[in-house]
């Protein structure tokens, strides 16, 4: 990908880009300032914040970035994150400027699409690799994606604050939360893994797609949300596909009743289902957004390392060999925005769980592309049919969340 697909070739503006949409039109929330409370002052004030913002940014920025001494896949790769910020602060701009209630489902959407990209790259990642490392080196990745932003926060608090990239300082009760919320993950990821590398990524796709079934019922027992008509529509083609395109895979010879790899993604999207859940359980109690995704990341890397060193060390040479290939930090990569999408959108007052999580599921439409055409699998008219509804039951989603 080239660094100025965004029109962004040069980090320096990038950085400004990133300032400038960093202090949106809006100061506080999710809907528009009313015209009547900006004064010509309040103009002047915002631009004078920009210009300091930007400077600070300039200042703050390493300046290696540019300097020789620096590899270019370690340019090319610092400009790629800031093209990527850059995208983010402006799509929330826009979000703050639309004032019909969707917005939130349209990130749901997009986080969605950068879920598709991530078990694409998972995928091949895993393809005769042992799981364990890869899945550690996923989480450390993640972890060094996010420390630029910690270290930010710590260092210019004023500046970071307000921002979608501020990370606040919690508590250690806070803390004890996340870490739960990291070993439901981490539980999620460990059987979801194993099943990925032994399974058709077209059987696994639809599998873990059951789970906004799973959200849904809880969403209605914990949290008393209620679904209108359009969304029972949306709600019913996503599961009549989702099984139907489970049921597409017994032409390929697994037995789902009798197969562990089935068993073990089954696990993982229970567990995935109760991560949704405590999700909105942690942004309804006022669990800021930033705190919650960059600290469960920190402590499932952790913890994949306890396992990395005390598990999977000892016994290496019994199992499959392993190593390391660019898709793996790829993987990080995507999972980071998908998740930083998602956590946005959970943080609207007006959005629903139940919709937010089945939403997330139409990723699997970016995961049969690409089994499809890297992968070479099987049966794809029949499952052509079963995508088919999916697209259906988003779009009566869509509608009922208008």
């Amino acid at each position: 990908m080239d660094a100025s697909i965004y029109g962004v070739s040069d980090p320096g503006i990038a950085i400004k880009e990133c300032a400038i949409a960093l202090c949106p039109e809006v100061s506080v929330g999710h809907g528009p300032t009313p015209p009547s409370a900006i004064d010509v002052k309040a103009k002047q004030r915002k631009n004078t914040d920009r210009n300091f913002l930007i400077a600070r940014a300039e200042k703050y920025l390493p300046e290696s970035i540019n300097s020789a001494n620096i590899s270019k896949s370690v340019r090319y790769v610092c400009k790629q994150i800031i093209n990527i910020i850059a995208v983010i602060c402006k799509i929330s701009n826009f979000a703050h400027r639309k004032t019909d209630g969707t917005m939130w489902l349209i990130f749901a959407f997009i986080s969605a699409a950068m879920l598709g990209v991530y078990d694409v790259f998972k995928k091949q990642a895993l393809k005769d690799n042992a799981v364990i490392p890869v899945l550690f080196l996923n989480t450390l990745f993640c972890s060094l994606l996010f420390l630029p932003l910690i270290a930010a926060s710590r260092i210019a608090p004023d500046e970071m604050s307000g921002t979608l990239f501020y990370v606040p300082q919690v508590g250690f009760d806070q803390h004890l939360y996340i870490m739960l919320k990291a070993v439901i993950v981490l539980t999620s990821w460990i059987f979801a893994y194993f099943a990925l590398k032994h399974l058709p990524i077209t059987i696994v796709g639809p599998i873990k797609a059951t789970q906004p079934v799973l959200t849904l019922l809880g969403a209605m027992a914990v949290f008393g949300e209620r679904l209108n008509a359009y969304q029972w529509t949306g709600v019913a083609f996503a599961v009549i596909s989702f099984f139907m395109m489970s049921w597409s895979g017994k032409s390929e010879g697994i037995n789902f009743r009798h197969n562990k790899w089935i068993f073990f993604m089954v696990l993982a999207t229970v567990a995935g289902a109760a991560s949704g859940l405590y999700d909105k359980y942690l942004l309804s109690h006022g669990f800021d957004r930033m705190t919650v995704q960059v600290w469960y990341t920190y402590y499932q890397a952790a913890m994949m390392g306890l396992v990395l060193v005390f598990l999977w060390y000892p016994a290496r040479k019994k199992t499959t060999p392993f190593r390391f290939t660019p898709s793996i930090f790829l993987v990080s990569l995507f999972l980071v925005v998908a998740d930083f999408i998602y956590f946005y959108a959970l943080s609207y007052p007006e959005s629903m769980i139940s919709i937010v999580s089945m939403s997330r599921r139409s990723g699997v439409i970016v995961s049969f592309i690409g089994g499809a055409l890297f992968f070479k699998e099987k049966n794809l008219k029949k499952k052509s049919v079963d995508l088919l509804l999916v697209l259906t039951g988003m779009y009566f989603l869509y509608l009922g969340s208008r």
